[in-house]
């Protein structure tokens, strides 16, 4: 029996909401179950391939799937973004992990979303209103070709303020200023909860602070065994050391030391862009033995058409 056979993470939907960003509905009835808002999974597309965590963006109890939302931003991404299709399967999907998020007793909440932090926001917003809270979606996109799920916010909210960059829809403006509208519309906003790119999540705690009102934000990090034993997830939360696969991932957003986490992160770019790199140029020479047989095939050589067998681009750095 293969691996992909005895893991069967069956892609079962897939949907496209623009050029880097997509959905994955993935078949698995167990995790479906489990899963909570605010929980996330390690992914990996093949057994050569690094472990990736996402936060789930919806599950399906009755389907028995789970529901991803993912950018194409690195190796792994736009490799995934190429090769996932319906009917393909994923190697490991392993989840739920983390810390549920805790749905508060809050009457009033406003859950924010930003960019693809839209997506994993949509679990909690569902799960405030089904606790009988009252709640706000505050979206966030750079323009309207970006927007997704607006009507699937629209059917489990009270009010929702979309924002983009350009005004293209929604009002135009930056998330904090989505999260100023209902501020000045609710003087009883009992919690904001927020998830998004590290530099949005500090401007949303930095936009509640003076109005003292708690804010929880959502924070994934680097993470590669997701059991805290790595360290490589570790954040700094006031005086404290935190590890975000076991601890988080939601913290107090008034206490995350963000300027210590985006300097750690930035930490990576270099080596994800050396794996990039080396991804794309086997896609490269691929497509051109590819299309050097066909050529041979075309021309009646098919014989003497020497089909190169390509190096393991990663076999220098094991997982990208």
């Amino acid at each position: 029996m293969n691996a992909n056979a005895m893991s069967n993470f069956e892609i079962v939907a897939r949907e496209d909401f623009s050029d880097v960003t997509y959905l994955l509905e993935v078949r698995h009835p167990l995790m479906s179950k489990a899963a909570k808002p605010g929980q996330f999974v390690i992914v990996m597309l093949n057994e050569q391939g690094e472990r990736i965590p996402l936060t789930i963006a919806d599950f399906d109890r009755k389907k028995g799937t789970i529901t991803l939302v993912i950018q194409a931003v690195g190796k792994t991404t736009k490799q995934m973004q190429q090769e996932c299709k319906v009917g393909t399967v994923l190697y490991g999907m392993v989840g739920p992990m983390g810390i549920p998020s805790p749905i508060s007793h809050a009457k009033k909440v406003v859950c924010v979303g930003g960019g693809l932090g839209v997506a994993p926001i949509f679990p909690q917003a569902r799960g405030f209103k089904e606790a009988g809270a009252y709640v706000i979606a505050v979206l966030g996109f750079r323009n309207k070709d970006l927007v997704f799920w607006e009507e699937k916010f629209k059917g489990c909210c009270d009010e929702l303020i979309l924002c983009t960059n350009d005004g293209s829809a929604g009002m135009k403006g930056m998330i904090t200023d989505g999260i100023k509208v209902a501020m000045a519309g609710h003087s009883d906003i009992d919690e904001v909860v927020a998830i998004g790119p590290p530099v949005m999540m500090k401007a949303c705690a930095d936009a509640t602070r003076a109005a003292k009102i708690k804010t929880m934000v959502s924070v994934n990090p680097i993470m590669v065994d997701g059991t805290g034993m790595c360290g490589g997830c570790r954040v700094k939360v006031g005086d404290q050391v935190k590890f975000a696969c076991v601890d988080g991932p939601d913290f107090d957003g008034h206490l995350v030391d963000f300027d210590d986490l985006m300097l750690r992160l930035s930490r990576y770019t270099k080596v994800e862009k050396e794996a990039h790199e080396r991804w794309s140029e086997s896609c490269r020479m691929a497509k051109q033995v590819g299309a050097h047989a066909l050529d041979a095939l075309a021309r009646g050589r098919a014989g003497q058409a020497e089909l190169l067998e390509l190096p393991d681009p990663f076999e220098d750095a094991p997982g990208g």
